[in-house]
């Protein structure tokens, strides 16, 4: 993974992270309240703003740690994606994934936070 191919990456996750907070806040704000699910829609766009910043800092770094950049972006993909596709479909076995995104955002911070020195030397 090269620093630009990230940082393009990273930009796409940020569009995307947009694109889904309006459409879910004006296209589908009706099924899913209707359903129950705006607060699971609301929390995958939370996470995936959140993880989309820190996705498109660390390329910046004059040293680009990879490693906590895949995982955050995994989790990301895993985590926000099957509450996306959880709200939509009500499909109970997405909910699965969800978990495994998460542990891949504990796997990235922890990598990060290990990274530390390397990061700023």
């Amino acid at each position: 993974m090269t620093k630009t191919s990230a940082l393009r990456a990273s930009a796409l996750l940020g569009l995307l992270a947009v694109a889904l907070g309006a459409f879910g806040a004006h296209g589908l704000k009706d099924t899913l309240n209707q359903h129950g699910m705006l607060p699971v829609w609301e929390k995958a766009v939370f996470y995936h703003f959140v993880h989309t910043v820190v996705l498109f800092v660390l390329p910046q770094r004059r040293v680009f740690c990879t490693g906590p950049w895949s995982a955050l972006f995994a989790g990301t993909l895993l985590f926000s994606g099957s509450l996306y596709l959880l709200a939509v479909t009500h499909l109970k076995w997405l909910g699965w994934f969800t978990p495994l995104g998460g542990l891949c955002f504990l796997v990235g911070w922890v990598w990060l936070a290990l990274s530390a020195r390397k990061l700023v030397e």
